[in-house]
C-alpha cells in the first residue's frame, strides 16, 4: 500500500530556449546570398496539472525536482530550432501551490486544471531576423534565455462537503465506513487514522462527500499531534460535524468539553488562515453534533443528560447516533444533505477564465534606474526588458555589444543614465553585468559599416580585423626579393597541399 503525503517541496526548473543562429548562404553562382540563419526553438515549461486518478503526492516525495528539456539550436538555411515539449507533473485534486514566502499562488481545483510553475525559455533570434536596412548581414545572433528556476511547496487539502471532527477514537472512521463503501482502518487505539479518509454517501437523490479527519486534541491549531496537517483537510469542507465520544473511559472529559476544545482550535486555526476560498471562516460554518457509541447503556444515559445542553448552548442539531447498531444515521445523513445543498446553493456559479489585458502605462518607461548599494558611484538598470537583452546577449561577440548598445539606447537608457549623474566611465550594472559606460549617440550608430562580428565602438577589444591583417601581411613583403617571394609561394602551396 503506498504511503498517503500531503505535502512536497518541489525544485521546478523549466528549459532554457535555444540559440540563434549566425549563418550566410553560399552558393555557387549567388555570391550575395544573405543571412539565413534560424531562431533557437522555445525551453519546456514545467506544468502542474490535475488528474482525477492522483490522490498523494508520494511521486514528487520521492523525485521532488523537475527539469524541462531545453529548445534546440536554430541552423543554416533558414531551419528553426525544435521546441522542446512541456513537462506536465499529474498533481491530485484540491492541490494548493506555495511560493517560498508561504503565500499562495495557485489553488488547482478541477479535473484538467493547469498552471505553469515553471516557463521555459524563449529561444534566441537568428542572424536572418535580425537583418535590417542598416545591418544587411549580421554577423551575431541572440542567446536562448534560461528557463525559470523555482521553489514551491505543494499542499493537498482535501475536497469534500463534510469534515467529521473529533477527539482520536470518538468514532469519526466508523461514521465513515457505516454511511459510505470507503473502508479506513478501525482499531481500538488513538490515532488509528493518520490520513484523511474520503467517502461518497447517498441521502436520497442528494450525494455529496464525507472526510474523515484524523483526531485533533488541545494544541492543534499550534502543531500539537500533526494538528496543523490535519485542520488544512477541513479548509474546504461546507459542513463541520462534532463526533463525540459518549462512551470514553477518561473522567475528565465529557461531550461539552470535548465540543468546546475543538471550537477553540477551530477559532485559533481560522484566525490564522482567514476567509477561505468558500467566502467565510472555517468556525462561521454551519455544525452539527453526533453524539456516538449511543448503543452503551452509560453513553445513551449520558446523552440523554447533555442533549438540551448542547443544543442550547451551541444551537447545533443534535443526533445520537450508534456506527454498531447504526441507530440515528439515517436521520444525520439527511441533515447532512440539506445543509451541503444549501452551501451549495449559496456558492456563487464558477466563470470561465478570462483573458485579462494590462497594457503599460503610457508614462511606463519599462525600468528604473538607482544607485548601486555595492559599488561607489555606480548604477543599477532594472527592468524585464533590458535584463532580457542582456541574457541574451553573446559578450565575446562585438558586434553583438554594438547591438545591444543600440538597443539600450533607442529605449533611453543612455538618456535616463545621464539624467540621474552617471558620468562616462562610471560601472553600470543590468543583471548579471557590469560594465563602464559610454556615452554614444542614440540612434543610426548601428548604420556604420564595418567588419562581420565587430563594432567602431568598442575599440578596446583583442580580435585583430582583416585589415590590420593584411597591414601586416604587406609590411612583412616589402623587404624581401623577388626570389624570396616566389620561394615562399612555393612553400605555402606546398604546405597546402601536404595537409
Amino acid at each position: 500500500m503506498s504511503r498517503f503525503v500531503d505535502r512536497v517541496v518541489l525544485h521546478a526548473t523549466a528549459g532554457a530556449g535555444g540559440n540563434g543562429c549566425a549563418s550566410v548562404h553560399r552558393e555557387k553562382f549567388k555570391p550575395l546570398g544573405g543571412p539565413d540563419g534560424g531562431n533557437g526553438g522555445r525551453g519546456g515549461s514545467v506544468v502542474l496539472v490535475v488528474d482525477p486518478g492522483v490522490h498523494t503526492l508520494l511521486d514528487y516525495h520521492h523525485r521532488p525536482r523537475a527539469v524541462a528539456k531545453s529548445g534546440t539550436q536554430g541552423q543554416g538555411a533558414f531551419k528553426q530550432g525544435a521546441n522542446a515539449p512541456d513537462l506536465e507533473l499529474r498533481v491530485p485534486d484540491g492541490t494548493v501551490v506555495l511560493d517560498r514566502r508561504g503565500e499562495v499562488v495557485a489553488d488547482l481545483v478541477g479535473p484538467g486544471t493547469r498552471y505553469v510553475a515553471a516557463e521555459g525559455g524563449r529561444g534566441g533570434l537568428g542572424n536572418a531576423a535580425l537583418a535590417s536596412a542598416a545591418r544587411k548581414a549580421p554577423g551575431f545572433a541572440l542567446l536562448g534565455e534560461p528557463g525559470d528556476e523555482v521553489e514551491l511547496t505543494l499542499e493537498l487539502r482535501s475536497l469534500a462537503d463534510v469534515g467529521l471532527v473529533g477527539f482520536p477514537s470518538a468514532g469519526k472512521s466508523s461514521l465513515v465506513a457505516a454511511m459510505s463503501a470507503a473502508r479506513p482502518k478501525i482499531a481500538d487505539y488513538p490515532f488509528t487514522t493518520l490520513v484523511p479518509q474520503l467517502g461518497v454517501v447517498s441521502a436520497g437523490d442528494d450525494t455529496f462527500t464525507v472526510a474523515d479527519v484524523p483526531g485533533l486534541i488541545p494544541g492543534a491549531a499550534e502543531g500539537r499531534g500533526l494538528g496543523l496537517e490535519f485542520l488544512r483537510h477541513i479548509e474546504r469542507c461546507s459542513v463541520l460535524v462534532h463526533v463525540v465520544d459518549c462512551a470514553t473511559f477518561e473522567t475528565e472529559r465529557d461531550p461539552v468539553s470535548d465540543i468546546e476544545a475543538l471550537e477553540a482550535e477551530l477559532a485559533h486555526y481560522a484566525e490564522a488562515l482567514g476567509t477561505s476560498a468558500l467566502g467565510e471562516r472555517i468556525d462561521q460554518r454551519p455544525r452539527l453534533v453526533a453524539l456516538n457509541k449511543v448503543d452503551v447503556p452509560d453513553a445513551a444515559d449520558l446523552v440523554d443528560i447533555v442533549r438540551d445542553e448542547i443544543a442550547e448552548r451551541f444551537g447545533w442539531p443534535v443526533f445520537a447516533i450508534s456506527t454498531a447498531s447504526r441507530a440515528g444515521l439515517r436521520e444525520l445523513g439527511f441533515a447532512m444533505a440539506e445543509r451541503v445543498a444549501a452551501a451549495r446553493a449559496a456558492r456563487p456559479e464558477a466563470e470561465p477564465s478570462r483573458i485579462v489585458l494590462r497594457p503599460r502605462a503610457v508614462d511606463d518607461s519599462g525600468f528604473t534606474i538607482g544607485a548601486d548599494p555595492q559599488i561607489e558611484g555606480g548604477f543599477v538598470v532594472r527592468g524585464e526588458r533590458p535584463e532580457r537583452w542582456i541574457r541574451q546577449t553573446s559578450f565575446d561577440n562585438d558586434e553583438a555589444v554594438g547591438y545591444l548598445a543600440d538597443r539600450l539606447a533607442r529605449l533611453g537608457v543612455e538618456e535616463a543614465l545621464a539624467k540621474a549623474g552617471a558620468l562616462p566611465g562610471c560601472p553600470v550594472t543590468i543583471g548579471d553585468v557590469t560594465f563602464d559606460w559610454e556615452p554614444s549617440t542614440p540612434a543610426g550608430i548601428a548604420a556604420l559599416l564595418t567588419g562581420r562580428g565587430t563594432d567602431v565602438r568598442l575599440e578596446n577589444h583583442e580580435r585583430v580585423g582583416a585589415a590590420e591583417r593584411k597591414r601586416a601581411r604587406g609590411a612583412r613583403r616589402e623587404h624581401l626579393s623577388d626570389a624570396e617571394l616566389a620561394a615562399g609561394a612555393r612553400y605555402s602551396s606546398d604546405h597546402e597541399i601536404e595537409e
